[in-house]
């Protein structure tokens, strides 16, 4: 059966906001994700909810170094910058610099498992702590799509029960109308074998 067409205006029921807020900013950030992977841009995403919690996520590197990347191609530039901004990284480069976010990421690892990694500088504990917030709504989303999957199965059985409970009175009814009709059925025989049996002792004589 098709859903019907949503229409575009606040929900007042709080609950249900909250619910189509998480599966919605969910399904949000995961096209992000994907259109970064397939397409291989740099993504970053802003969210406030209606309590003022924040919500972001930077498909590449940190939200500060796409911020600062968004206010540096605002700015206006002399076309020789501009096309010298569009070249392609040097290979040993983009290499540095994934080998250096691989190297703050099994540091944080180290950290947050207590292996003796020692003290981390302020910036490598943003970006832990931003890769913490993306793990975070990963389990919050998982855990909210299993919820509303064994809400899902609950309701199923609900209603299988419904229909064997209906099917079982149903069988108890005609059971109990049978049930009923036993003595009058007695009563009906023995009002016909009686004649029969009169009938029965006039010929013997």
């Amino acid at each position: 059966m098709a859903r019907g067409k949503i229409q575009m205006k606040k929900i007042e029921n709080p609950v249900h906001r909250q619910v189509t807020f998480c599966k919605r900013r969910a399904g949000l950030l995961k096209k992000a994700k994907e259109l970064s992977v397939l397409c291989d841009a740099e993504i970053g995403v802003v969210i406030f909810s209606a309590h003022g919690k924040l919500y972001e996520l930077a498909t590449k590197g940190t939200m500060q170094g796409l911020i600062d990347k968004y206010g540096k191609t605002c700015r206006g530039r002399a076309p020789a910058e501009q096309a010298k901004e569009k070249e392609p990284l040097d290979p040993k480069d983009e290499i540095s610099n994934l080998k250096q976010e691989i190297e703050v990421l099994q540091k944080s690892l180290r950290y947050m498992s207590g292996g003796g990694a020692g003290t981390m500088t302020l910036d490598e504990l943003d970006v832990l702590e931003k890769h913490l917030e993306t793990w975070i709504y990963h389990i919050r989303s998982a855990k909210m799509d299993i919820m509303f999957q064994e809400i899902q199965l609950l309701k199923n059985k609900e209603g299988i029960l419904k229909a064997a409970n209906k099917y079982l009175q149903e069988k108890m009814d005609e059971q109990h109308s049978v049930t009923d009709m036993v003595p009058l059925l007695t009563a009906a025989a023995t009002n016909i074998q009686y004649p029969l049996t009169v009938h029965s002792e006039i010929y013997q004589f």
